[in-house]
């Protein structure tokens, strides 16, 4: 009896570098295309597409995988030839217990950029939601999305793998939100648009900023990503000044060898109300003397890595307890999987004692009253559940033990059922 097998192929930052990454991400519309697509050419039922900026990443579950054939059929969406090329940068999980292990690592934040990513359990699940509404969930996936689910649970309230902002991108915004939580809209400067800067920028998106403006002494780096931020705005470098008046906080991670932001400059913009200044620079772009002007808070480098180093130490040493989670939810997802995978010749013995139970009850029931031929049926009905309750306890206490198989078949052999419907 064949147990249900589920297997992946996977593209991430491990194995790729960004130009390749951002060839294959794949949007919602994509995503159900592709599985559309995959349904149609290999015949598969159930399939999990999972695509973020650091891994494309496609799940398989109840048949063989073609993986390279998948990679041949992603490459042809996204126009990417030779696909050939592609499939080097891919690595294949064939065996079940790999795949799977990898998916719950994936979707808790083990394998992330920033460990215990707190985006990716999000994404995870909306990859989930659109395999469903592509038809493409059936009872493993559901099962097994539902457990992978439970467990991020249980990870967020018994580990602190999730507490705080492990990088200093995620620590920053985390203080924009502290130090801006009592205003409604509010307006955020981002001068500076380097790699942090443009980390920066996207953590703001994801956590909901909507009024942010982008600079950069590169207009057109500027616009290249506020093209990917609906609802972000680009001020020209020279206009730096006008916009720092109207904002609330300025995000600096400009590089130069002299500080951007002296005392001079803040004090030129004659600021009524407090303004918060994040320097991400090094060397400082914001002089430490700006500080003493009224209402001028500054956040140096320094104060933002302590923050993530501290949330990331707390990450690191939660590992083990995540660990040891997700294997308790792989053995209990395994002892599920074996059930059902003797569920049909459980359900195939049911069928043929009902059917012998009929068969006799047939044969009696005409020198019966209707009152005892009800007596009767309920007697015998009875008897059938209680006959087959131990064999089907028996199976799956076997399961746990891991030689179901043998019991099932020495089942069906006695009772003559069909082979073919008790696989799976």
């Amino acid at each position: 009896m064949a147990h249900p097998t589920f297997q992946a192929v996977s593209i991430s930052y491990k194995t790729a570098p960004l130009a390749i990454r951002e060839q294959v991400a794949l949007s919602e519309a994509e995503v159900k295309a592709l599985t559309l697509k995959a349904q149609e050419v290999f015949g598969l039922e159930e399939m999990l597409v999972v695509s973020t900026c650091n891994r494309t990443e496609i799940y398989v579950a109840g048949k063989d995988l073609d993986a390279p054939g998948l990679i041949r059929l992603l490459a042809a969406q996204k126009g990417i030839s030779p696909a050939d090329a592609l499939a080097e940068h891919f690595v294949v999980m064939a065996d079940t217990p790999s795949a799977l292990r990898h998916l719950f690592e994936v979707a808790a934040g083990l394998h992330s950029g920033v460990i215990g990513d707190l985006q990716i359990p999000h994404q995870v699940k909306q990859a989930y939601q659109w395999a469903v509404d592509a038809n493409a969930a059936g009872p493993f996936l559901h099962r097994l999305m539902h457990t992978v689910f439970f467990t991020n649970k249980r990870i967020t309230q018994e580990t602190a793998f999730r507490d705080g902002a492990a990088s200093v991108s995620y620590a920053a915004v985390e203080l924009v939100e502290d130090l801006t939580a009592h205003l409604p809209h509010p307006r955020i400067l981002l001068a500076g648009l380097g790699e942090i800067g443009a980390d920066v920028a996207r953590t703001l998106a994801d956590r909901g900023f909507t009024h942010v403006t982008l600079t950069n002494r590169t207009r057109s780096k500027a616009d290249a990503l506020a093209h990917s931020l609906p609802g972000f705005e680009v001020a020209e470098f020279e206009l730096l000044a006008e916009k720092c008046r109207h904002a609330d906080v300025i995000i600096s991670s400009v590089r130069m060898p002299e500080p951007l932001f002296t005392q001079g400059f803040v004090a030129s913009l004659g600021t009524l109300t407090y303004q918060y200044f994040i320097d991400l620079s090094v060397p400082r772009s914001v002089d430490a003397a700006v500080e003493e002007l009224p209402g001028v808070l500054l956040y140096g480098i320094d104060d933002i890595s302590n923050k993530a180093n501290a949330a990331l130490e707390r990450r690191l040493a939660a590992v083990p307890q995540v660990q040891a989670l997700i294997e308790e939810a792989l053995q209990g997802f395994e002892d599920w999987s074996r059930e059902m995978s003797v569920s049909p010749t459980i359900q195939k013995f049911k069928q043929a004692l009902e059917q012998m139970r009929k068969e006799e009850m047939a044969r009696y029931l005409k020198n019966l009253t209707a009152e005892e031929a009800e007596k009767v049926d309920k007697i015998t009905a009875s008897l059938i559940n209680k006959i087959l309750r131990l064999p089907a306890v028996q199976l799956k206490a076997a399961c746990h033990r891991g030689n179901a198989d043998q019991l099932a078949d020495t089942l069906a052999a006695l009772f003559d059922l069909q082979q073919d419907q008790a696989t799976a």
